[in-house]
């Protein structure tokens, strides 16, 4: 995938993903947004060579709260 094309898709897997932190966390919109843009994941996330972007929300909300409980993410391999 192209740069234009993740630019595209980056808001919306963003914002579904927030979405579950506030949810999950009981925090607001704005908070969950903010832990999001601070972690290792979303720095990986919107780098395109990384490939992240290709998980689904719910394996991305998986590996952010791995990151967020040991400071380390572990991807899968496939």
């Amino acid at each position: 995938m192209d740069e234009n094309k993740l630019i595209g898709i980056l808001p919306m897997i963003t914002s579904a993903l927030a979405a579950k932190i506030s949810e999950s966390e009981n925090i607001s919109a704005d908070a969950a947004i903010s832990k999001l843009y601070k972690s290792k994941l979303y720095n990986m996330l919107e780098n395109e060579n990384t490939k992240v972007w290709q998980f689904s929300v719910t394996k991305l909300f998986e590996l952010y709260q791995e990151e967020m409980a040991t400071g380390a993410i572990d991807f899968p391999e496939y």
